[in-house]
């Protein structure tokens, strides 16, 4: 007995005494002015105000606030009034009484005002920083259809949203992200026709995110795939509100993060990834050329360089023979095996392309191009490279521009390179072993639970319409087979 009180008091005293969560912003004590000051201590660019006369005082971030809003509902009112008159003004709307020292310290953190009179402490919407105006997108440009892009604020792209589903179907869930850098987040579906199954399932897993502050959507977009170690996007992400709206419409759920201009949305294929909203705002002739050529470009993009490894390693009885005779001149003068040329030339276009990024628009358009002829023209004069290996390393550079999704080319180009070292070690073979790997992976994944590769695995061909042609509006009259939603009729147009 004695042994088990002892046993009892020595695990009490091991255990730790619970620690306040640093970071969940919580005033310690009563809803006072001072420990509301203690709060903020060196935060040099919090402004107190005071009103002797009204024993008022005012809390608030100046970069924060909308002036004319703050000088019209706040400032006007507080200098203007008497004593007496102060339960009147009080009464008004936009006056928000709290008594949650924890909900005042996040109202000033939003941007709100807060008010301490000795009636209460109130908090008054005052939130209005500076915001980057409605503008193009940069990275997913459009020739026909609208050309407004989403921007930083969450309540400007929602408002972009609002302006074009104007339907009370369309439902909104709100959520914060980051236990520090604490990130609104918004789910948008159209009630009747998202499936809830995958509304729950991003709710949940933005619930589960246990992380000290998420900045953009692609970390967002990260944290809630199924996969999160694969290398191509589970989500499609877009700057464009025409996307995001059509997306809405076929059944798929969006999320909008606040300060990051892209829409993340999901479940999406890979197929997704090769269409354009150009697509749908040409002629369904055009848009079905336009989305073949891309799917013809993503082979170019994939096999150019590795057949070329390939064929000029093992396979010589593959070239033509009018062609053999100045390959193997060009090759004659090169000192490296295939394999190594092929691998420097990628590298040096990717580091192109990188400089190209990184630097200011007009330097970096022309260090790409006057490098790539430079270094190009000057490999093949040195006998660094064969001419041929140029041709082909040029062509899947310009297919790989073709491919609307910059985070799928990225993917695309990485596997370029493994497919490249495969061929380079076991020829044609290692080139087909390589593309099946990545079949078999692409298999596998899944966007929110929906398979990745739908229409083609599983075999859709309702759905094949809109994925490997655009069909005219009148053939696609039923929603995709991913979106699983309870309302699959989209339209009732007919020939």
């Amino acid at each position: 007995m004695l042994f088990h009180l002892f046993k009892s008091l020595l695990t009490l005293a091991k255990q730790k005494p619970p620690q306040p969560d640093v970071n969940d912003p919580q005033a310690s004590g009563p809803l006072t002015l001072n420990n509301v000051l203690g709060e903020f201590r060196d935060c040099s660019d919090l402004t107190h105000r005071t009103y002797p006369v009204l024993q008022a005082d005012l809390l608030y971030f100046d970069h924060l606030i909308d002036k004319q809003k703050f000088d019209r509902d706040v400032v006007t009112p507080l200098e203007n009034i008497r004593l007496e008159e102060l339960g009147s003004l009080l009464n008004q709307s936009q006056f928000k009484r709290e008594r949650d020292p924890k909900a005042v310290v996040r109202g000033i953190l939003d941007g709100d005002a807060a008010l301490f009179v000795p009636q209460g402490v109130y908090l008054i919407p005052v939130y209005g920083p500076e915001k980057r105006a409605i503008e193009q997108s940069q990275t997913e440009s459009a020739i026909i259809g609208p050309h407004d892009a989403f921007n930083e604020s969450l309540d400007t792209n929602i408002s972009i949203i609002r302006r074009r589903v104007k339907s009370n179907r369309l439902k909104i869930k709100q959520f914060e992200v980051g236990e520090v850098f604490k990130t609104k987040v918004c789910v948008l579906y159209i009630d009747g026709i998202a499936n809830m199954n995958f509304v729950n399932r991003m709710s949940e897993r933005i619930r589960a995110i246990e992380y000290s502050g998420v900045f953009d959507g692609s970390m967002f977009e990260q944290m809630i795939e199924d996969y999160p170690s694969t290398i191509f996007p589970l989500f499609l992400t877009s700057e464009r509100p025409d996307v995001a709206m059509s997306k809405l419409n076929e059944g798929r759920v969006v999320a909008i993060m606040d300060q990051s201009p892209s829409a993340i949305i999901g479940p999406t294929s890979v197929f997704e990834f090769f269409t354009s909203p150009d697509d749908y705002y040409s002629r369904w002739a055009v848009g079905t050329f336009l989305r073949i050529m891309r799917y013809i470009a993503f082979v170019l993009t994939l096999s150019l360089t590795s057949m070329y490894v390939a064929v000029t390693t093992y396979h010589y009885e593959m070239i033509p023979q009018n062609l053999l005779a100045s390959l193997t001149e060009s090759r004659s003068r090169v000192p490296f095996p295939p394999i190594l040329e092929a691998l420097l030339m990628e590298t040096t276009l990717e580091l192109l392309r990188e400089a190209g990024a990184r630097l200011p628009t007009k330097i970096g358009q022309t260090i790409g191009i006057v490098g790539g002829i430079v270094i190009g023209t000057a490999a093949v004069e040195a006998g660094f490279t064969s001419n041929i290996l140029i041709i082909a390393v040029a062509m899947s550079a310009i297919a790989s521009f073709v491919i609307p999704s910059y985070t799928m080319s990225g993917s695309i180009r990485i596997i370029r390179f493994g497919l490249i070292i495969l061929s380079g070690m076991l020829g044609n073979f290692g080139f087909m072993f390589g593309i099946a790997l990545v079949i078999i992976h692409l298999s596998k994944l899944t966007s929110l639970g929906a398979p990745y590769t739908l229409p083609a695995a599983p075999v859709k061909p309702t759905d094949w319409k809109d994925t490997f042609i655009r069909g005219p509006f009148w053939m696609m009259s039923k929603r995709p087979t991913q979106s699983r939603t309870p309302n699959p009729q989209t339209n009732k147009m007919k020939k």
